[in-house]
């Protein structure tokens, strides 16, 4: 939370057992250093993002709809929500130097990969249309999401409901081309 908040590095070790409502002293008696504690926070993200996408797509059964639902939520979580866009961008910046960070942040890429491609070739196979590489579309997708995240940053209206639809519709273009329209999802109504 502090991370989300704050910024990696303006974040002490004294801030993170205020928080906590320990010592010092034990907090060196959980974790041995601040960088113990980024990966603890890493995998935390991880943990937690899959298991808000399994609850969402719990919830419905077409193809077509959970792959709309799981982009429209990806939006909001990963593009809208400052904190996630905080944390993961300096997530980015940390893997260019650390090996281990680098190495558990492409085993949950590949993880999110998966679960977009299953989705992606169900959709597919439901509308009876496979106009594009599943591969190679849900890289394509993933990397325009990153994409979308930096620029975030800096524009601050994608904040806006009519911004993320457009976000969404566009993702989904790179999933499906042309061919197919964006599956109506339960938050159609609420702006998203």
């Amino acid at each position: 939370e502090l991370f989300s908040l704050r910024g990696i590095d303006e974040v002490t070790i004294d801030d993170i057992a205020a928080r906590a409502e320990v010592t010092k002293g034990s907090f060196y008696s959980h974790y041995s250093s601040k960088q113990e504690v980024i990966y603890a926070a890493c995998d935390h993200y991880y943990c937690t993002y899959l298991e808000a996408v399994h609850l969402e797509l719990s919830k419905l059964k077409d193809p077509g709809q959970r792959l709309a639902h799981v982009l429209e939520y990806s939006v909001r979580s990963c593009v809208v929500d400052r904190g996630n866009r905080v944390f993961t961008t300096e997530i980015f910046t940390l893997l260019q130097k650390d090996k281990r960070m680098r190495e558990e942040w492409a085993e949950f890429y590949d993880t999110v990969r998966e679960m977009y491609l299953d989705l992606l070739v169900a959709a597919q196979k439901e509308a009876d249309s496979e106009s594009t590489d599943p591969r190679q579309a849900v890289d394509l997708m993933l990397t325009a999401m990153e994409g979308i995240k930096m620029r975030a940053s800096f524009e601050p209206e994608i904040e806006e409901p009519e911004q993320q639809r457009g976000m969404v519709e566009g993702l989904w273009k790179i999933l499906f081309g042309s061919s197919i329209e964006l599956c109506g999802t339960r938050n159609n109504h609420e702006g998203v």
